[in-house]
């Protein structure tokens, strides 16, 4: 009898012991799909509400952390100090995390809001079959300018920037792609080139510009064009459209030569640590309501479809920011052009800068 009772004893323990390792892997398990998420964002990259909104709605904390280029995004990543659910890379950039295996596939059936996109921007070169990466903004660019302090001018063509009366008054984004890819469809070649003679001619080209230049930034950019301390400015659309928003004053064009035409979409990293949780905020980020929202407060192109339809057709007539698919035609996307390239391009335009530190 005595036996018996240890028997049971020892068996109850056990049971015991497998319900609170099940109800560990179970809470386990919840976590990973509500719990939290960290997302990792261009900065001012979407309507903060959305986030609290995104919260209140699924259980799952946000935690939201930017950076100011793809190339410092990558370099977080490639780290992996930090296990990030989501980042929202562009489309050179999501070529080149394809080839380092740094991203997971993406499961459509767990992202039904996928049918809001509009075609023109799925399946695109860089992500055949969006297996890997869904839309988020796209957009140009171009120059932002304000005509009340340039005597009426303004700038079909690259070359204007070069005028000798706008010494001082030209703000460059602080991108090797953007800034060497103005000086490259300056001299009509392509902004994707890999002919070092091209590159050297287009890094002289922009040495020219050196006196015309007042600084060379980042976000900055938006606020200085606002209080009208320069005139011109070397921008994505997006953030022509924020500082329009508050200075009516500000037009935008995207020359005559031709420009870039830009894809930023989501991905979800490799070393992700709540793959359901960032499903769970593709979905929503592509809700149509959603995203009306959020490209209404950001200012960027929205390529969501039924999201079109909710907001002002002043803005989503407006061909500035969303050209026709016949203008698009007319501009370039970013390839992947490796890391030797792509270093060269960091190379030269780190020369320029440093040309204008010797003006």
């Amino acid at each position: 009898m005595k036996s018996l009772l240890q028997i049971t004893g020892v068996l109850l323990v056990a049971v015991a012991v497998l319900i609170y390792i099940n109800s560990q892997l179970t809470d386990t398990s919840s976590r990973a799909s509500s719990g939290t998420i960290t997302v990792f964002n261009w900065g001012e990259y979407i309507d903060p509400e959305l986030v609290t909104q995104f919260e209140e709605e699924t259980g799952i904390r946000v935690i939201y952390e930017t950076f100011d280029s793809n190339e410092a995004m990558l370099t977080k990543i490639q780290q992996g100090g930090t296990r990030y659910d989501i980042a929202v890379p562009s489309e050179y950039m999501i070529e080149k995390m394809k080839e380092e295996d740094l991203l997971l596939p993406i499961d459509q059936s767990k992202i039904p809001n996928l049918e809001n996109i509009d075609p023109y921007f799925l399946d695109l070169p860089f992500d055949p079959g969006n297996q890997y990466s869904i839309p988020y903004f796209w957009g140009t660019v171009g120059i932002a300018f304000n005509p009340t302090l340039l005597d009426g001018q303004t700038f079909e063509s690259w070359s204007d920037l070069w005028s000798p009366e706008l010494e001082q008054q030209v703000i460059l984004v602080d991108g090797a792609r953007e800034v060497m890819g103005m000086g490259l469809n300056t001299l009509g070649y392509s902004l994707n080139s890999t002919d070092e003679q091209e590159l050297r001619q287009a890094t002289d080209r922009l040495k020219e510009l050196g006196p015309n230049v007042k600084a060379i930034i980042g976000d900055e950019i938006v606020e200085t064009m606002r209080r009208g301390e320069a005139a011109i400015a070397l921008v994505w659309s997006g953030q022509a459209a924020d500082i329009m928003y508050v200075n009516e004053d500000i037009d935008y064009s995207v020359p005559q030569e031709g420009s870039n035409l830009w894809f930023d979409n989501m991905i979800i990293p490799k070393t992700a640590g709540n793959v359901e949780g960032a499903h769970a905020f593709i979905n929503f980020m592509l809700d149509a309501e959603i995203a009306a929202q959020n490209a209404d407060y950001v200012g960027y192109s929205t390529p969501n479809l039924p999201a079109l339809d909710l907001m002002d057709p002043e803005v989503t007539g407006d061909t500035r920011f969303y050209p026709t698919e016949d203008m698009r035609e007319e501009l370039e996307v970013y390839r992947n052009l490796g890391p030797v390239m792509l270093g060269k391009y960091n190379e030269y335009f780190l020369e320029f800068k440093m040309s204008m530190n010797r003006n």
